[in-house]
């Protein structure tokens, strides 16, 4: 019930705080399990958000272990379809837990359920795709040998900046690999060898290689040209949505800058935080309008505000 809830909020929220979603394969979203979503991981828990908002049946999320402390917190995590996975760096002593992770993976798969994997591990926000961790390998190789029909899916996504609100977003979806791609007389070591050999033949081309200095190649892959008319529309409802925001926005980003000392993580929290007070703020103005009009069509702010947000996230600046 939680997962739907955000999902609804979410599948709103992405609308303004993405300019642009491009996907070279749309066909499949609708795609049924059992699937395994083999990722990159640029951006975080924003990453997640995104393929969990995009495709129509749930997706489970692997996410860092070191995040499921207490027993609210996990249960919050669990309800939101997150499930734990350990690094070495969190606690070699927690490394048991992914072989409980995994299993219930697997109890997924068998219900023809979706699962995301990160599979480079960890998120640097770069343009660079970075060694594959043998991870994705290992939950691939295990369903197949339970005989569970598991096609696992590589997908490629690039943001067009890190920092800021607005961004395009560039998803590839590649050729699925199931278990015949595997040859299953090699050794274990070997078969895990030879799916990364595979993922990262695939996810090569659809990971951009962009230096963070050169403004040239992230503007030829990321810009989106914007018609004349519609800037000229779109001006004046653009200036008056950054006004009305500019309340909510400002402090969020600063306070964010502020506490999240891993910029790794600062988009994302940005859009977590926004999902969760931006409907309170609009119930905030649109009760402070009535209260000084005593006029019912201030609640028409409800509607109009987020329209004033996305006109301005249309015409605002694309790259850092």
């Amino acid at each position: 019930m939680l997962y739907q809830l955000v999902k609804i909020l979410a599948r709103l929220a992405i609308k303004f705080y993405c300019r642009n979603i491009a996907i070279n394969k749309k066909d499949i979203l609708q795609t049924d399990g059992p699937l395994l979503l083999a990722v990159n991981h640029p951006n975080s828990f924003l990453d997640a958000i995104i393929f969990c908002t995009l495709f129509d049946k749930p997706v489970y999320s692997l996410a860092r272990g070191d995040a499921f402390k207490g027993k609210f917190i996990s249960k919050l995590l669990f309800s939101l379809k997150l499930l734990p996975v350990y690094r070495v760096s969190e606690g070699v002593e927690n490394l048991e837990e992914n072989y409980k992770t995994f299993d219930l993976c697997k109890e997924i798969f068998k219900q023809n359920g979706i699962v995301l994997i990160f599979s480079e591990g960890k998120c640097i926000n770069e343009w660079h795709l970075r060694p594959l961790k043998k991870g994705t390998a290992r939950l691939a190789i295990s369903s197949w040998e339970d005989d569970i029909p598991l096609k696992v899916l590589p997908v490629g996504i690039n943001y067009s900046s890190f920092q800021k609100f607005g961004k395009n977003v560039k998803i590839f979806f590649g050729n699925f690999i199931t278990a015949d791609d595997i040859k299953g007389d090699n050794s274990h070591g070997k078969n895990i060898q030879s799916f990364n050999t595979n993922l990262l033949q695939q996810l090569q081309p659809f990971v951009f290689e962009i230096d963070k200095k050169d403004a040239k190649a992230l503007h030829q892959k990321f810009y989106v040209p914007q018609p004349l008319l519609k800037k000229i529309f779109l001006f004046i409802p653009s200036v008056i949505g950054w006004l009305l925001h500019a309340p909510l926005y400002l402090p969020v980003r600063r306070f964010v800058k502020k506490a999240a000392f891993d910029n790794d993580h600062y988009d994302s929290i940005v859009v977590a935080i926004l999902l969760l007070a931006y409907p309170l703020y609009l119930v905030i103005i649109s009760l402070l309008v009535f209260v000084i009009t005593k006029q019912w069509l201030s609640f028409l702010l409800l509607l109009i505000l987020p329209l004033l947000a996305w006109t301005h996230v249309q015409l605002k600046k694309q790259l850092d």
